[in-house]
């Protein structure tokens, strides 16, 4: 749904016209575009690659219930208590309520530990001190070395889902968004931005967008759209890499009772377990991917919570990029490690630097983009002298369309309750059957010139089960040929996109299970049917 009527509309109309434009598809985006479509104020999401292709689909999946930042960053621990509370209630359907734990062994500080509870009374985050045997009882998997453990209200949140929803319900509202444009240059004349000007990288076609009011929604990418407009933003890159286990490891999220550092998080997500993560400086967004150096420091790290981790099958790992801001940081000086940097988002007017019309929101956390889009709309509603206040914090966030099937495990649920016996599964690794498959196809055949698979992967959960694409790759794009979704080699195009996608986030995995099974598909795919892929 999100994509048909973008692409309809673009097809209709040469120049665009709305309110607003919000460049970036991201969570804060795509609540902006909620938010402001509640106040009746129209508004185009423009997105250069995917819904999520940047941080918003690049994390570890956790709605923090603050703790983490009590001792560093006591703002954006209230903030994240307050907005998880306000997301469990109007969104439930995409937050497991798992809880949390926080865990120290021998090797963390005792000052630390014994200070913890009070930095989270004085931040109103619920904590609650377990005996280790309490601990244990709830999550057998903890290591024998912990020697104190605290219940906390974090959660697991998937962020797909929610930004579709986000996404939908704005649609529903008369929001429009375009997948697969980039904003490539403003035209601005007398502190306005007169027009922005983009280009489909579907078709290369290129178009203008006329608005009232521009959002730099871009996250990492917000330097880089803020240098359109001849300002500088001092973004800091600060690359987190993660790893997902084959199988779901704990029940709660367990994070170690330290401050801050490298592998100290496990979230359960649906079926899998997602560990992490890491904090490296990095000079450019060309090629963000984790590296073999950070997933060894990872796995030695994941011992001292969880043990099983270290010989747990891994299945991938991924990367994203914070958008940090340096001038909020006091520690932005180091080149490694920039957690000291605020976790806060900053609401940028650019009056100052000339322009009118042109807003940068960046920063925060996905927890809290309710709350920066909420600012991000009384900011943009002022300058349009809208007087409507917002509403996203009580209606529920759940759209008319479908958008359930980036859920772990759904697809078996659904299987369960509504299989049809002359149905076929098509992907045996998540359970996603041949009319699922038709749906999602209807969804996205109006979107681009044809459904690829890439595309499928975004919107359900093909490609991430523990074959990564092997089977279930071939057989969907042989359904696509009978379905005459596909013609000639655009098969072999899909198969190898997909495939090189999801290696990306192999290679520094490739060991035990997980080599056998990269070895395998380079068998099936070079081997016997040809194909080469390049390095």
């Amino acid at each position: 749904m999100i994509q048909q009527k973008a692409r309809q509309f673009m097809i209709e109309k040469k120049n665009l016209k709305t309110d607003v434009l919000i460049i970036g598809g991201g969570v804060t985006g795509t609540g902006l575009a909620r938010d402001l479509s509640f106040r009746g104020i129209s508004s185009i999401v423009l997105e250069k690659d995917m819904i999520n292709s940047g941080a918003s689909g690049r994390n570890h999946g956790l709605l923090h219930s603050g703790a983490r930042y009590v001792s560093s960053d006591l703002i954006s621990a209230m903030e994240c208590k307050k907005e998880g509370d306000i997301l469990k209630k109007i969104a439930p359907h995409c937050i497991e309520e798992t809880g949390g734990l926080y865990v120290a062994t021998r090797k963390d500080k005792e000052d630390y530990i014994s200070l913890f509870p009070q930095l989270c009374k004085k931040a109103g985050i619920p904590c609650r001190k377990l005996s280790v045997k309490q601990a244990m009882e709830l999550e057998p998997g903890l290591s024998n070395e912990i020697v104190a453990a605290f219940r906390v209200e974090d959660a697991s949140v998937d962020p797909f889902h929610i930004s579709l929803e986000n996404m939908n319900q704005a649609i529903e509202y008369g929001a429009r968004y375009f997948s697969h444009c980039k904003v490539t240059k403003f035209i601005t004349t007398s502190r306005v931005i007169q027009k922005v000007v983009a280009r489909d990288l579907l078709n290369k076609r290129i178009f203008e967008i006329e608005s009232n009011i521009v959002v730099n929604a871009a996250g990492a990418w917000a330097g880089e759209i803020a240098e359109l407009a001849g300002i500088h933003v001092d973004m800091i890159y600060s690359k987190g890499s993660l790893l997902i286990t084959h199988n779901r490891i704990t029940n709660r999220v367990i994070n170690r009772l330290r401050i801050p550092s490298d592998g100290d998080i496990l979230v359960p997500g649906g079926t899998v377990s997602i560990f992490g993560t890491t904090s490296r400086r990095i000079d450019s967004l060309e090629k963000i991917q984790p590296s073999i150096e950070e997933t060894d420091l990872l796995v030695k790290e994941a011992k001292a919570i969880v043990p099983v981790l270290e010989n747990t099958r891994i299945i991938r790992a991924y990367a994203g990029v914070r958008p940090l801001i340096g001038e909020q940081g006091s520690g932005q000086g180091s080149s490694g490690d920039d957690r000291s940097v605020s976790r806060g988002f900053v609401l940028m007017d650019h009056e100052a630097h000339e322009i009118d019309n042109f807003i940068t929101i960046t920063g925060g956390k996905m927890t809290t983009f309710r709350l920066m889009a909420e600012k991000t709309a009384d900011l943009v509603a002022k300058k349009l002298k809208n007087t409507k206040e917002c509403e996203t914090a009580l209606k529920p966030l759940r759209s008319k369309a479908p958008s359930q099937m980036t859920e772990a495990g759904i697809s078996f649920r659904l299987w369960a309750k509504k299989g049809k016996k002359d149905d076929i599964t098509m992907c045996e690794c998540e359970m996603i059957s041949k009319n699922q498959f038709k749906q999602l196809i209807s969804w996205l055949k109006e979107t681009k010139k044809k459904p690829d698979l890439n595309a499928l992967r975004i919107h359900s959960r093909l490609g991430k089960g523990a074959c990564q694409g092997t089977f279930c790759c071939q057989r969907v794009t042989g359904f696509m040929y009978d379905e005459a979704y596909l013609k000639d080699d655009d098969g072999i195009y899909n198969i190898k996109d997909l495939l090189h996608e999801r290696f990306i986030g192999q290679r520094p995995v490739l060991w035990d299970g997980q080599l056998s099974q990269a070895e395998l598909c380079e068998a099936l795919y070079c081997g016997f049917y040809g194909l080469e892929f390049e390095k």
